[in-house]
Protein backbone atom coordinates (compact mmCIF):
# COMPACT_ATOMS: atom_id res chain seq x y z
CA UNK A 1 0.00 0.00 0.00
CA UNK A 2 2.70 2.51 0.99
CA UNK A 3 5.93 2.66 -1.00
CA UNK A 4 7.79 5.71 0.40
CA UNK A 5 7.34 7.00 3.93
CA UNK A 6 8.65 10.37 5.10
CA UNK A 7 9.85 10.52 8.68
CA UNK A 8 10.79 14.03 9.90
CA UNK A 9 12.84 14.17 13.10
CA UNK A 10 13.75 16.97 15.47
CA UNK A 11 15.97 14.84 17.68
CA UNK A 12 13.54 14.82 20.59
CA UNK A 13 12.84 11.78 22.72
CA UNK A 14 9.38 11.54 21.13
CA UNK A 15 10.96 11.54 17.66
CA UNK A 16 13.32 8.78 18.73
CA UNK A 17 10.41 6.56 19.73
CA UNK A 18 8.49 7.47 16.58
CA UNK A 19 11.55 6.59 14.45
CA UNK A 20 11.43 3.02 15.69
CA UNK A 21 7.70 2.88 14.95
CA UNK A 22 8.23 4.34 11.46
CA UNK A 23 10.99 1.85 10.69
CA UNK A 24 8.87 -1.03 11.97
CA UNK A 25 5.88 0.08 9.94
CA UNK A 26 7.99 0.57 6.79
CA UNK A 27 9.38 -2.92 7.23
CA UNK A 28 5.93 -4.46 7.72
CA UNK A 29 4.55 -2.93 4.50
CA UNK A 30 7.76 -3.24 2.45
CA UNK A 31 8.21 0.52 2.06
CA UNK A 32 11.35 2.61 1.95
CA UNK A 33 11.93 5.39 4.45
CA UNK A 34 12.94 8.97 3.77
CA UNK A 35 14.28 10.54 6.97
CA UNK A 36 14.55 14.31 7.09
CA UNK A 37 15.27 17.10 9.48
CA UNK A 38 14.67 20.81 9.00
CA UNK A 39 17.10 23.37 10.36
CA UNK A 40 16.39 27.09 10.53
CA UNK A 41 18.13 29.49 8.21
CA UNK A 42 21.02 31.54 9.60
CA UNK A 43 19.85 34.84 11.08
CA UNK A 44 22.02 37.68 12.24
CA UNK A 45 19.55 38.74 14.92
CA UNK A 46 18.83 36.10 17.51
CA UNK A 47 18.06 35.56 21.16
CA UNK A 48 20.74 32.83 21.31
CA UNK A 49 23.93 34.54 22.52
CA UNK A 50 26.13 31.79 21.05
CA UNK A 51 24.73 32.42 17.57
CA UNK A 52 25.81 36.06 17.73
CA UNK A 53 29.39 34.87 17.54
CA UNK A 54 28.82 32.47 14.65
CA UNK A 55 29.28 33.23 11.00
CA UNK A 56 26.93 31.85 8.38
CA UNK A 57 29.47 29.18 7.42
CA UNK A 58 30.02 28.13 11.05
CA UNK A 59 26.26 27.90 11.54
CA UNK A 60 25.88 25.82 8.37
CA UNK A 61 28.66 23.49 9.49
CA UNK A 62 27.20 23.06 12.99
CA UNK A 63 23.70 22.52 11.57
CA UNK A 64 24.98 19.92 9.13
CA UNK A 65 26.78 18.06 11.92
CA UNK A 66 23.69 18.07 14.17
CA UNK A 67 21.44 16.96 11.31
CA UNK A 68 23.90 14.21 10.47
CA UNK A 69 23.73 12.87 14.02
CA UNK A 70 19.92 12.92 14.04
CA UNK A 71 19.62 11.27 10.65
CA UNK A 72 22.31 8.69 11.38
CA UNK A 73 20.21 7.39 14.28
CA UNK A 74 17.23 6.83 11.97
CA UNK A 75 19.40 5.35 9.21
CA UNK A 76 20.99 2.92 11.67
CA UNK A 77 17.60 1.73 12.92
CA UNK A 78 16.44 1.29 9.31
CA UNK A 79 19.62 -0.58 8.36
CA UNK A 80 19.22 -2.91 11.35
CA UNK A 81 15.64 -3.65 10.26
CA UNK A 82 16.57 -4.14 6.61
CA UNK A 83 14.66 -1.04 5.47
CA UNK A 84 16.06 1.14 2.70
CA UNK A 85 16.52 4.69 4.00
CA UNK A 86 17.42 8.01 2.39
CA UNK A 87 18.41 10.94 4.62
CA UNK A 88 17.86 14.64 3.86
CA UNK A 89 18.64 17.90 5.62
CA UNK A 90 16.39 20.80 4.65
CA UNK A 91 16.93 24.45 5.55
CA UNK A 92 13.69 26.20 6.45
CA UNK A 93 12.28 28.53 9.08
CA UNK A 94 8.90 26.81 8.75
CA UNK A 95 9.40 23.11 9.46
CA UNK A 96 5.84 22.05 8.62
CA UNK A 97 6.13 23.57 5.14
CA UNK A 98 9.51 21.88 4.66
CA UNK A 99 8.02 18.54 5.72
CA UNK A 100 5.13 18.80 3.26
CA UNK A 101 7.36 20.05 0.43
CA UNK A 102 9.88 17.25 1.04
CA UNK A 103 7.12 14.63 1.08
CA UNK A 104 5.88 15.90 -2.29
CA UNK A 105 9.36 16.21 -3.82
CA UNK A 106 10.34 12.72 -2.67
CA UNK A 107 7.02 11.22 -3.87
CA UNK A 108 6.14 9.97 -0.40
CA UNK A 109 2.68 8.53 0.11
CA UNK A 110 2.70 8.70 3.92
CA UNK A 111 4.23 10.96 6.57
CA UNK A 112 4.95 9.46 10.01
CA UNK A 113 5.47 12.01 12.78
CA UNK A 114 5.86 12.13 16.53
CA UNK A 115 3.44 14.00 18.73
CA UNK A 116 4.88 15.63 21.82
CA UNK A 117 1.50 15.61 23.51
CA UNK A 118 1.52 19.24 24.66
CA UNK A 119 -1.88 20.24 25.95
CA UNK A 120 -3.69 23.29 27.16
CA UNK A 121 -2.22 26.77 26.86
CA UNK A 122 1.32 25.46 26.29
CA UNK A 123 0.20 23.43 23.26
CA UNK A 124 -1.92 26.28 21.96
CA UNK A 125 0.74 28.96 22.31
CA UNK A 126 3.69 26.89 21.15
CA UNK A 127 1.79 25.37 18.26
CA UNK A 128 2.60 21.99 16.91
CA UNK A 129 4.45 21.15 13.72
CA UNK A 130 2.57 17.85 13.65
CA UNK A 131 -0.76 19.68 13.93
CA UNK A 132 0.25 22.05 11.12
CA UNK A 133 1.24 19.15 8.88
CA UNK A 134 -2.06 17.41 9.66
CA UNK A 135 -4.01 20.52 8.70
CA UNK A 136 -2.08 21.43 5.55
CA UNK A 137 -0.95 18.14 4.02
CA UNK A 138 -2.82 16.35 1.27
CA UNK A 139 -0.56 13.34 1.96
CA UNK A 140 -1.81 11.05 4.75
CA UNK A 141 -0.13 11.54 8.14
CA UNK A 142 0.33 8.86 10.80
CA UNK A 143 0.94 10.32 14.25
CA UNK A 144 2.91 8.35 16.81
CA UNK A 145 2.33 9.21 20.49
Amino acid sequence: MYKRILFPTDGSEASGRAALAAVGFARSVGAELVAMTAVPEFHTFTTDAEMLEQTASQYAEASKARAGRLLDEVAEAARDAGVRCTCLQVVSDTPYEAIIATARAQHCDLIVMASHGRRGIKGLLLGSETQKVLVHSAIPVMVHR
